[in-house]
């Protein structure tokens, strides 16, 4: 019986193994290839085009570590991800909590929340170019009808301004994919213990704080995940909207990646930047998810 039944395991491992190989193949050839080239060419000095490449050992990483413009692009992108992981979420529950409390017409209102999540980043870029421009922005339009035109801003050519610009049309085009998941948590919430907590008399904050919250604990492990990653490899809005400045002022990590390998060939300063990237987006992912875990285990 036992030889029968190792025979009839050693079976059932082959039939495994020939259904995960073309899986294992591809994924060995778009990554594992590509991430141990991508470590090897951090440690040298390679234009992208030549065939020569020359093995510099860590200058790649001193250089990083010493750069003021690779200080600032990671300020910046601190600044883009506790911003976006913050508002991002708050304004999603908020929405979530909106929709679900819409007797008529719901699923319209949910659609146009989540509209803006269908477009590319690159669409969502030149409309809130137009909106946001000095001379004929809607915004700046806005400011001359209600007799503010003192308050007309370059929201796109003032550092002081672009970055923040960036921020808040990200938020547009993103909180409506974070309420779809709100959404969804909160309509699993059993509405037993919102009537019984009507009844003891708690109102509607003391409902959100002791009910929903809590049980929003799973939900917001996800979209904290999401929106933290997506905040890190921002790119499409910062290259259509502002390329990085004035200046400096907008660029972030990924960008100064793009910036550094293919528009001053330096692909293998760029590739050791991925690869702090990488570590980066490693070490906060990892950080993040044992806080946000503790907190559905006390919930």
């Amino acid at each position: 019986m036992t030889a029968i039944k190792r025979t009839k395991k050693s079976k059932w491992t082959n039939y495994a193994i020939w259904f995960i190989m073309p899986a294992f193949i591809l994924y060995s050839l778009f990554v594992i290839a590509p991430t141990l080239s991508a470590a090897y060419l951090s440690f040298t000095s390679w234009n992208g085009i030549s065939d020569e490449i020359r093995y510099i050992g860590l200058n790649n990483f001193v250089e990083i570590w010493n750069s003021t413009r690779v200080h600032h692009a990671f300020k910046n992108t601190l600044i883009f991800t506790v911003s976006l992981v913050i508002m991002e979420n708050i304004l999603a529950i908020l929405l979530a909590m909106l929709v679900d409390k819409v007797r008529w017409f719901k699923n319209i209102f949910r659609s146009i929340f989540y509209f803006p999540v269908l477009m590319s980043g690159v669409v969502m870029g030149f409309i809130w170019v137009i909106i946001l421009n000095y001379n004929f922005g809607v915004v700046n339009q806005i400011m001359d009808m209600i007799g503010l035109s003192s308050w007309k801003m370059d929201w796109l050519g003032d550092p002081d301004l672009a970055l923040i610009s960036i921020i808040l049309s990200t938020i547009w085009k993103s909180a409506g994919y974070y309420m779809v998941i709100y959404l969804a948590g909160i309509q699993g919430i059993p509405q037993d213990l919102k009537e019984a907590a009507s009844i003891d008399g708690a109102n509607n904050w003391q409902q959100f704080r002791h009910i929903t919250f809590p049980l929003l604990a799973s939900a917001m492990t996800v979209c904290m995940m999401l929106s933290m990653i997506g905040s890190l490899k921002i790119f499409d809005q910062i290259a259509v909207m502002t390329d990085g400045g004035p200046g400096f002022a907008t660029e972030t990590l990924t960008y100064i990646i793009y910036k550094v390998g293919f528009g001053e060939l330096r692909q293998g300063f760029g590739t050791a930047l991925a690869i702090v990237l990488f570590l980066i987006t490693l070490v906060l992912s990892l950080i993040q998810i044992k806080v946000l875990r503790k907190r559905e285990v006390q919930y």
